[in-house]
């Protein structure tokens, strides 16, 4: 996620605040988080952060070993008395960056790719300049040496992400150096996942979102998961706040940022994309779940990194998906965070304990949205400990 100057508000913070002190909310639920009964503590859980939050309203979502809990509190709009649920549609950012890479685990399962393929292979038109061509898993793990954004003019009101076109991104390809050699440092990047999303199509023979439904969100019945919401759904929809509080409301994704942002959901939608990541010995999709959680770029000797560490630090990169070691009482995550059009969101699951997390806030309210990543992390140390 990122901040953009005409309000499209692709968010990511670049300073760590904590008003949450995980300890203090659990205190030492760790001993007793078999016995805990799982709505108590996801409930507490999102109830205190609300309380803490300066947002109107505020969904999580919860599984442990196959059970599920969502819980949301608050308003779906400020003064409008609906309280949100499992059913209400949230915008989740650069969250969208994890299905991205699951989709580009997905097409290489079935050998229509490869990741050490180059970008230039699937698109020739984004040639990068110098000696090391970026791959596709440079541009997956944030490390293709691009910008966070694509430099723009800012787009009308009603439709801020216009002016992020393919067209613009071939133009800054061609005319300008990258940051770093591609491999050698990470630099958070939603350029690198528009550019991502436009090479799947090619190797996938279907434009983006029509391989992220026929991939992922159709053969798992998430209904609400797309990139626009119809007009049943527009009931159901979360609107976003603005640091000053002032309602945000929705822009289209258009056409290219559908690889790093834009896209919509809800808790129990993601919930059930939870419960495939953490179907570890299915047999349906497991060469995907393992090519999906695998760890393809250390930390350890990286020349940089720097906007991976706002929502706990990174250990690794996946496709997508930011990889933090265990620590202490707290298992492996995945984990991912997002921010758009008003709202924060983060998502987090421990692969090998059967136990994730999804959380939403629908205000930037940057010491919020850094606190309940950290109680997220914490929560999830309390549900599957090491």
């Amino acid at each position: 996620m990122g901040t953009n100057s005409d309000g499209t508000g692709r968010y990511r913070p670049g300073a760590r605040i904590s008003l949450i002190v995980a300890a203090f909310l659990f205190g030492s639920a760790a001993q007793a988080a078999a016995e805990t009964n799982l709505d108590e503590l996801v409930e507490f859980t999102g109830q205190v952060t609300f309380l803490q939050s300066a947002a109107p309203g505020l969904v999580i979502a919860a599984i442990r070993d196959g059970e599920t809990a969502v819980f949301g509190f608050g308003e779906t709009a400020r003064g409008s008395g609906v309280e949100p649920n499992g059913d209400t549609i949230v915008r989740v950012g650069s969250i969208t960056k994890a299905f991205t890479g699951e989709v580009l685990a997905h097409l290489r399962a079935a050998n229509k790719l490869a990741f050490a393929d180059t970008l230039e292979k699937w698109a020739p038109e984004f040639a990068n300049k110098g000696t090391r061509p970026i791959r596709l898993i440079d541009l997956a793990t944030h490390s293709a040496g691009l910008p966070r954004e694509l430099p723009r003019s800012s787009g009308p009101p009603e439709d801020p992400l216009s002016t992020i076109t393919a067209e613009g991104l071939a133009a800054w390809m061609k005319s300008n150096d990258l940051m770093f050699e591609p491999g050698s440092a990470i630099q958070y990047s939603n350029f690198a996942f528009d550019l991502l999303s436009i090479a799947l199509a090619k190797a996938g023979g279907a434009v983006y979102p029509d391989l992220l439904s026929s991939f992922v969100t159709k053969p798992l019945g998430m209904a609400d998961t797309g990139f626009a919401v119809d007009v049943s759904q527009r009931s159901r929809l979360m609107t976003g706040h603005n640091f000053d509080g002032s309602a945000m409301q929705p822009v289209p994704t258009g056409d290219v940022v559908v690889g790093s942002g834009g896209l919509y959901s809800t808790g129990n939608d993601l919930l059930k994309w939870l419960a495939w990541h953490l179907d570890r010995f299915s047999a349906d999709g497991g060469e995907v779940r393992l090519l999906d959680h695998a760890t393809y770029l250390q930390r350890d000797g990286l020349d940089m990194v720097y906007g991976m560490d706002e929502s706990g630090e990174m250990s690794a990169m996946g496709l997508g998906w930011v990889v933090m070691e265990p620590e202490g009482n707290r298992p492996l995550i995945l984990q991912k965070a997002g921010g758009f059009r008003g709202q924060f969101d983060y998502i987090a699951f421990a692969p090998a304990r059967g136990v994730g997390v999804f959380i939403s806030i629908n205000q930037y309210d940057f010491a919020t949205a850094i606190s309940m990543a950290g109680v997220v992390n914490e929560l999830i140390a309390q549900l599957a400990p090491r």
